[in-house]
């Protein structure tokens, strides 16, 4: 192999990286697939937030089938405690004549709960398979409240004289912006696009490597261009369009927001999703780098899906773990590269990580990129001139440059 070839003498061509992310750019750009696919899953990110913030605001109506005396004001008693508590929950009510007609509207779906005496001065609530929530919460709470009062009047009291003294007050030493809801989408959200985007871009670099190898257009390539360049340019061109399509995303995300009435919550989740961005560029030069040396090891099409399922795998734990992950598990994970791509973001947009820990995690992310990448150049540029047959790692090593 020439000295121009093995990438260990470089002096003119330094600058040919360039014309090689230029093409893996062009290349994608004039990709419809491409194209299209941003297109739909930005359209995706809008109607998904358009659809949150519509049942967010969205009114739900429990429909109750009721008999007895009282229980008119029991169900009214409902609404008001819904209203007090702030929660879009409103009751319509279906009088009947008696049990056998309230049975009768729920098992019909007319009515999604039924109210009832229980023959001993209580309420007993009758569903047909599953228990409204809503139902049990409010109409419970009203049936309280009522009888609290008729028995407050009964021993010559009041509510408030009975209540003295019950006040329960709730500081928070911690204040956070963000509902704790929204946060957790947030950090769902971050594990996906890195995902998505991991695969997406990474499987285009080892995809070109594998098939440039299997059309021997590798063997003019390197005759012309140093193998070191080469990857250099591959990497950078797809890292700089995986940033903007990540950009387009989580842009799209933050105006969803602002437009579904979430705008006091966006300094926050544009802080998180800075710091997501910055955190994946880095962490993604070095998975690009894995990536490469997949499409490397391998000598025909056919032989990628083997070489990139360890790869696969290891994107798809990182995105598991930084869904499910919690507490002290998630706070150690936020330090550790690459994991730290969805965990560090993810615990800054629910408010758990102060304003510096981002930093010592980004110092530990481009200390194992520059590692990572180091071998990930040695391995690519020793298995890449290999036609012979799929390699290992282990096999590539022992090549000689």
């Amino acid at each position: 192999m020439s000295e121009r070839s093995n990438g260990t003498h470089e002096p003119a061509t330094l600058g040919v990286w360039l014309i090689v992310a230029q093409r893996e750019i062009l290349v994608k750009l004039r990709d419809r697939n491409f194209l299209i696919s941003t297109g739909i899953m930005i359209a995706a990110i809008v109607a998904s937030l358009a659809v949150s913030g519509f049942l967010a605001d969205r009114t739900t109506t429990v429909t109750v089938a009721a008999a007895g005396p009282g229980a008119a004001q029991v169900i009214q008693e409902a609404g008001t405690v819904a209203d007090a508590a702030n929660k879009k929950v409103s009751f319509t009510t279906h009088t009947v004549a008696d049990e056998a007609a309230v049975d009768l509207q729920v098992r019909a779906g007319t009515a999604e709960v039924g109210l009832l005496p229980n023959g001993s001065g209580g309420w007993k609530l009758v569903g047909k398979n599953t228990k409204n929530d809503n139902a049990a919460t409010y109409l419970g709470a009203a049936v309280q409240q009522l009888t609290v009062q008729r028995n407050a009047v009964a021993a010559g009291t009041s509510m408030a004289a009975l209540a003295k003294g019950a006040a329960v007050s709730y500081s928070l030493l911690e204040t956070s912006a963000v509902d704790p809801g929204l946060a957790k989408v947030v950090a769902i959200v971050f594990a996906i696009l890195f995902y998505i985007s991991s695969v997406l871009f990474g499987m285009a670099i080892a995809q070109s490597v594998v098939e440039e190898k299997q059309n021997r257009i590798v063997e003019i390539l390197a005759s012309a261009i140093p193998v070191r360049q080469l990857l250099i340019g591959k990497v950078i061109g797809n890292t700089i369009m995986a940033l903007g399509q990540l950009v387009l995303f989580v842009g799209a995300g933050l105006i969803g927001l602002s437009a579904i009435g979430k705008g006091a919550m966006l300094g926050q989740i544009a802080g998180a999703a800075g710091w997501f961005i910055v955190f994946f560029i880095v962490g993604f030069l070095a998975l690009a780098g894995l990536w490469a040396v997949a499409g490397a090891l391998s000598t025909r099409s056919e032989d990628l899906q083997s070489t990139a399922t360890p790869l696969t795998i290891a994107i798809m734990l990182v995105m598991f773990l930084g869904i499910f992950l919690t507490g002290t598990a998630r706070t150690i994970a936020s330090y550790v590269p690459i994991v730290s791509i969805v965990a560090m973001p993810g615990r800054l947009a629910e408010g758990a990580a102060s304003w510096w820990e981002p930093l010592p995690a980004l110092v530990l992310m481009v200390a194992a990129t520059y590692g990572i990448v180091l071998v990930a150049e040695k391995i690519y540029r020793r298995s890449l001139m290999q036609t012979g047959g799929r390699l290992t790692i282990r096999q590539a090593l022992r090549v000689e440059d």
